[in-house]
């Protein structure tokens, strides 16, 4: 691990009440870097209303204006943002002291196993976000009822701070449960995952074709028949002539929730770096990006295939970053959310902690949930599949349940 300077990372207060908080990055470049500091500002529930971006292939300087809420642990989000920003070692040639993330063991996966003789609605939000408040990561979640009316919860989680391991910070963790599940807790246990997590992960990395069909059927349909965005909402070009250097990507679309992480995945993914960029939030919701690019070997993009790909991918994760749908199973009801994965493994953060939180506002119970990953069309997928309880579903229309989780995820 390198040595982190604290001045690398430096957040502002706004002049007065209401005025966005100003993060400004000052440190090593590498590829990547924008998606992973937006990630984290994502995970901390943040919103970019504006960004400046500049690299000379070495160093960068990102300025990004942030709106918080008065429960963001600022101290926290500037420590992982450090922990993301490249040593300043890794421009010296020493190497002692250059991050080697491919050296780095993954972290360890804990079960989470709680009973609870029942399970009041929008229990199971409280839970995801008490874990989101610990920095516990949710990797899968298997929720079950009795035939007796208990529940039984299996979190598979790692923890951010690597000591879910010690006696102190797993007495911490199930305290905090406890306050919140009260009467209704039967027992708690954590302990390190072993063959349940291993038997989840080893599952059919293929989803059921009716499943695929009824997440992905309106993939490439435009207009008001698709039930998100319409795609001419989001206005995607590329141009070799204004820059002797970069080709420049230009992008304008409505507002959403983890704008900035969408582009900025995509383009990781595609190792693509970006050399400069502006983004500006207007008052009407509309976003104007400009972005200064170049391919990892230091070129432009002139490859019209490639050129294709690229803005096709970027119109489409951000006229549809996430997929959802309710859909009937003879007598039951079911929710589908998926989420595209990150090449490097990464899921979209908080997915989950929405979910739950737009169903205890529609009143809605859960019956069972399932997480996984699986293939679809070529990419992996983060996969919910959350059985809802029949006896709500009289009294809210599915495309309600749809309209309201949706607008939670994208922050509408």
């Amino acid at each position: 691990m390198g040595i982190l300077y604290e001045d690398s990372v430096v957040i502002t207060s706004g002049e007065k009440q209401g005025d966005p908080h100003v993060i400004t990055v000052n440190c090593p470049d590498k590829t990547g870097l924008g998606c992973d500091l937006c990630r984290i500002i994502l995970l901390f529930g943040l919103s970019i209303s504006r960004g400046d971006f500049s690299t000379d292939g070495k160093w960068c300087y990102i300025v990004l204006w942030v709106v918080g809420k008065p429960t963001t642990r600022w101290p926290l989000l500037k420590k992982r943002l450090l922990e993301v920003c490249p040593s300043h070692f890794s421009t010296s040639g020493i190497r002692f002291y250059q991050q080697e993330k491919e050296i780095q063991k993954p972290p360890d996966v804990f079960l989470l196993k709680f009973w609870c003789s029942s399970h009041p609605k929008g229990l199971l939000h409280d839970v995801t976000e008490v874990l989101c408040e610990l920095e516990l990561t949710i990797r899968r979640v298997k929720v079950s009822t009795a035939p007796d009316g208990k529940m039984m919860d299996l979190f598979f989680i790692t923890d951010t701070r690597e000591l879910l391991h010690t006696r102190k910070r797993q007495e911490e963790t199930m305290h905090r449960l406890k306050m919140i599940l009260a009467d209704v807790l039967m027992s708690c246990e954590i302990e390190l995952a072993g063959p349940e997590f291993t038997a989840c992960s080893q599952r059919s990395p293929y989803l059921p074709s009716s499943i695929s069909e009824e997440l992905f059927s309106l993939e490439l349909q435009n207009g008001p028949s698709n039930r998100h965005l319409p795609s001419n909402s989001v206005v995607v070009s590329m141009d070799n002539a204004i820059s002797r250097s970069h080709t420049v990507i230009q992008l304008l679309c409505l507002d959403h929730k983890g704008l900035m992480y969408d582009i900025m995945r995509t383009l990781k993914d595609y190792n693509i770096q970006v050399s400069y960029g502006r983004f500006h939030l207007n008052s009407k919701g509309k976003c104007d990006i400009e972005l200064f690019t170049m391919q990892s070997d230091g070129c432009k993009i002139v490859d019209p295939n490639k050129q294709n790909a690229l803005c096709s991918r970027l119109r489409m994760e951000l006229t549809r970053p996430l997929r959802a749908a309710v859909v009937s199973r003879g007598p039951d009801t079911e929710l589908l959310v998926a989420n595209p994965v990150e090449l490097s493994g990464r899921g979209r953060p908080l997915v989950f902690h929405d979910i739950t939180l737009a169903l205890k506002q529609l009143n809605m119970s859960i019956f069972s949930v399932e997480i996984g990953r699986h293939m679809i069309h070529g990419r992996e997928w983060e996969v919910y599949r959350i059985l809802l309880d029949e006896g709500d579903i009289v009294w809210v229309q599915q495309n309600k349940i749809e309209e309201g989780v949706r607008n939670i995820l994208m922050g509408w």
